[in-house]
């Protein structure tokens, strides 16, 4: 018996083609960290979606996160995004929302200056692609697939939480690392 890709012809919901893979149909994950590189906001969007579109939907996305003072804070302190961003309606957004904008502009900066900060995100998305399940976009609903990337961002949260809390001291070696291919 044979049965379609999930992701083939008829694709799904949020699938585009995909402009660095032959036009294969995929998707796309936009996120927001923080200073550590967890993720705070996720966005799927079809792979051929600007990455200027998102920029409001994850911004808006972002829980309120408590202060030392006690207070919550619901926006970000700066926004630092590569030239994909770089769009006078994002920094009109920025600006309004209080958030400093720290964009590289198309045909002026370096890719080199940004990468010091742009870097935490690319490894966060490096250790989602850790796992298996996400990796190839398998479902035909976006709400699944949503699922499995929050799953996996919770794993990341989890991991970090564990291995915060633990006390290495040299005479005990540290555990494997925990729920590594539950996806």
């Amino acid at each position: 018996m044979w049965t379609r890709p999930a992701c083939g012809r008829s694709g799904g919901d949020l699938t585009g083609a995909n402009p660095v893979d032959r036009a294969k149909l995929g998707s796309k994950l936009h996120l927001a960290v923080e200073g550590t590189g967890l993720p705070l906001s996720l966005v799927v969007s079809a792979a051929n979606a600007n990455d200027s579109t998102m920029l409001e939907a994850v911004l808006d996305d972002i829980p309120a996160v408590r202060t030392p003072a006690g207070g919550r804070r619901c926006r970000p302190e700066k926004c630092h995004a590569d030239k994909g961003y770089d769009y006078r309606h994002c920094r009109r957004y920025l600006t309004r929302r209080g958030i400093k904008v720290r964009i590289a502009r198309r045909g002026i900066d370096s890719s080199e200056r940004l990468g010091r900060h742009r870097w935490k995100a690319e490894r966060t998305i490096a250790w989602l692609d850790g796992c298996r399940r996400l990796r190839v976009r398998y479902d035909r609903g976006s709400e699944r697939f949503f699922a499995f990337v929050m799953l996996g961002c919770a794993r990341l949260c989890y991991n970090r939480r564990v291995s915060a809390d633990t006390d290495y001291s040299p005479a005990r070696s540290p555990p494997a690392s925990q729920f590594r291919n539950v996806l």
